[in-house]
């Protein structure tokens, strides 16, 4: 097997640029800088150059305050970028794998979301997520969409390095607790990922970790774990200086992986004791 990665710059990238070379899986990861997937011509050079077995999607435009008042280049690359890339894989039949988010959801379900209920994204970042998913479907027949929620690992940045990292500085913390979702350790997600490509199990997948929470109880848990003296205190959305709608309730059902007999993945609480004790 052969992957090329797309995003291998990024947190989620390079987390499976190194589970899959850990599993003695040959791995050419392309960050931003080196291939730019709004240029078509370019991805197919990339492409049929390396000729992949496997195509794993991670790049995209992720910043959803800028997404609001940069809605053209939001759309170019998470719609049109993937439109390219869905094209080109394709063509070389490599099985492809998309990397979408919980927030093509509008977040007014109060139960967990399972895969076949109805997008209805509210800010620009969901709407050109979940145009990049209409691509997909519509330019490749053997794909993956894996949506993720509140990510979190070694690479990059996230909430919980965010929150680390204030804690050094700050003796109190607001932290918002009409938000809930699902939190997703990226080796976690990865390992999953390398499970998937190595079926035929196509389709739509929701990869998180097991269980949900509300970014006020992920903080709990997470300085819990290192015996933080922060005060945490609560506060809602309301309250917090947000540019962008954001889902209230994006927790995840996993029905697509229990139904193909995918072991089911670990609780938050346990990844992120995990990665806590890596990281401190």
């Amino acid at each position: 097997m052969k992957v090329v990665i797309t995003g291998a710059g990024g947190q989620l990238g390079l987390e499976m640029i190194a589970v899959f070379r850990a599993a003695e899986i040959e791995v050419c990861g392309y960050p931003r800088e080196v291939l730019d997937i709004t240029d078509e011509q370019q991805v197919r050079t990339v492409f049929f150059r390396e000729r992949p077995n496997v195509i794993i999607h991670c790049a995209a435009y992720t910043h959803v305050d800028d997404a609001e008042k940069n809605a053209a280049r939001a759309f170019l690359v998470n719609e049109m970028g993937t439109r390219y890339i869905a094209k080109a894989a394709e063509a070389l039949q490599a099985k492809l794998v998309y990397m979408s988010t919980d927030f093509v959801f509008n977040g007014k379900l109060t139960r967990p979301l399972v895969e076949e209920d109805k997008p209805d994204p509210q800010n620009v970042y969901g709407q050109s997520k979940l145009a990049g998913e209409v691509m997909v479907h519509a330019c490749h027949s053997r794909f993956f969409i894996v949506r993720t929620s509140w990510l979190f690992g070694r690479f990059g940045s996230n909430f919980v390095k965010t929150m680390l990292r204030t804690m050094r500085t700050e003796q109190t913390l607001h932290v918002v607790t009409d938000q809930i979702g699902s939190p997703s350790y990226t080796l976690d997600v990865a390992e999953m990922v390398l499970r998937l490509v190595k079926t035929e199990y196509y389709g739509v997948y929701h990869l998180s970790n097991h269980g949900a929470c509300t970014k006020y109880a992920f903080c709990e848990e997470m300085f819990k774990n290192i015996r933080g003296n922060v005060v945490i205190r609560a506060c809602t959305k309301t309250q917090w200086p947000i540019v962008t709608v954001r889902p209230a309730y994006t927790a995840f059902a996993h029905e697509a992986l229990r139904k193909r007999g995918f072991p089911k993945m670990r609780s938050w609480q346990a990844a992120l004791q995990h990665f806590l004790a890596e990281e401190m």
